[in-house]
């Protein structure tokens, strides 16, 4: 099949946390000889926001690190949507897409348009601000892929499309798997502060436990006021910036143990999503000590697979547990990654996405042997 994806960006992952599961989808999908095409629009905030904060150095290495992948940036403006899915058997538009793409292909759909035409969800704000994700014309779309059943069923109860399927992230193992390395520290939290809603779980549950077990943590991500930097210095860890997502796997190498910090609004009101965190952690078989979060899809085995603290006390205890009996530690890395490998791989959700393009219809199979040959590499 000939797959045309419109993301934001394949390459920044600046406060873009769903770039390694886009990424993987690609790969995936070229794995088992799909053409994938990635357009993504020029001055995307994520790409904007890494050069200004990082420089073109990082764009680059970011590119150098994932060979095979590619992308054509485009002018909304300019561009000819009649070309650029020329032949496309499937069109898959993730959300943080301007609306007037999303209205367009709607219309190209609509008026006859032969492809198969999706639209992928990985975000909260179908929940958080219903009024901005109503702005999406979907009437032309074949369905939508939520990364969760709480947000399908948002988009089936206002009507924002009649077909919807639950299409969780993955992990892309080519990249996210244990890496041998000295241990460096204790611990490692990945995570942007954001718009700082968790500050208080924060506090209570990442840095407080760390400066009362006196570890040696570092912390990763952007958009830290000085709030959040006061915060992290206050517990004694080092805040380190952003890391980019291909350096994730060495980081939790050098560490024994990392934690999960859900964003409330994942915590009360969309049951059933971990984020891509989890994912991250356990393919890469580092212990994993999460705050609540209600699994109530059955994804993973908490207690086995991670270990769940309710509060403040209870992560302190649970992560001295993980730090003083390598038993214990041993036997949550490797549950942690049998879940994935069984499971939850970006290999899983390209033959999810195949299924349901066969069960729309989509048959046509193609040469991989010019995949992305529209592309140009970042």
């Amino acid at each position: 099949m000939r797959f045309v994806l419109f993301y934001h960006s394949l390459f920044s992952d600046w406060n873009h946390g769903n770039a390694h599961f886009l990424r993987g989808v690609v790969r995936e999908l070229q794995a088992r000889g799909h053409e994938a095409i990635v357009y993504e629009p020029k001055g995307g905030w994520s790409r904007s926001n890494l050069v200004a904060d990082q420089g073109l150095a990082a764009l680059r290495e970011i590119a150098d690190a994932l060979p095979g992948l590619s992308s054509t940036e485009y002018d909304l403006r300019r561009l000819d949507l009649e070309r650029a899915t020329d032949d496309a058997d499937v069109v898959l538009v993730h959300e943080w897409n301007d609306p007037a793409l999303v209205a367009r292909l709607s219309r190209m759909r609509k008026g006859g348009a032969r492809f198969l035409l999706l639209f992928h969800d990985t975000h909260h704000r179908a929940a958080s601000r219903e009024s901005e994700m109503a702005r999406y014309d979907l009437s032309g779309f074949d369905g939508v892929l939520a990364f969760g059943e709480a947000i399908r069923e948002i988009y089936l109860r206002n009507g924002w499309t009649r077909r919807a399927w639950t299409w969780h992230e993955a992990a892309d193992v080519a990249l996210f798997r244990p890496l041998r390395a000295w241990k460096t520290g204790d611990l490692v939290w990945i995570g942007n502060w954001g718009d700082g809603e968790r500050s208080d779980e924060l506090r209570r549950l990442l840095f407080e436990p760390i400066r009362r077990l006196g570890l040696k943590a570092r912390v990763h991500g952007v958009r830290y006021p000085r709030q959040g930097l006061r915060a992290v210095a206050a517990s004694g860890a080092r805040y380190c910036g952003w890391l980019p997502n291909h350096r994730v796997p060495q980081a939790f190498a050098r560490h024994r143990v990392t934690v999960h910090v859900p964003r409330r609004l994942y915590a009360t009101m969309l049951p059933g999503i971990p984020t891509i965190r989890v994912f991250e952690a356990l393919a890469c078989g580092i212990p994993l000590v999460s705050a609540p979060w209600q699994d109530s899809e059955g994804l993973f085995r908490p207690g086995r697979d991670f270990l769940l603290a309710r509060t403040g006390t209870e992560m302190e205890r649970r992560l001295r547990d993980v730090l003083n009996d390598r038993g214990l530690a041993r036997e949550l890395t490797r549950n942690g990654l049998a879940s994935i490998r069984a499971r939850h791989t970006c290999g899983h959700r390209a033959e999810e996405l195949l299924a349901i393009c066969r069960g729309l219809g989509v048959r046509r199979r193609r040469s991989s042997s010019n995949s992305n040959s529209r592309g140009v590499a970042a």
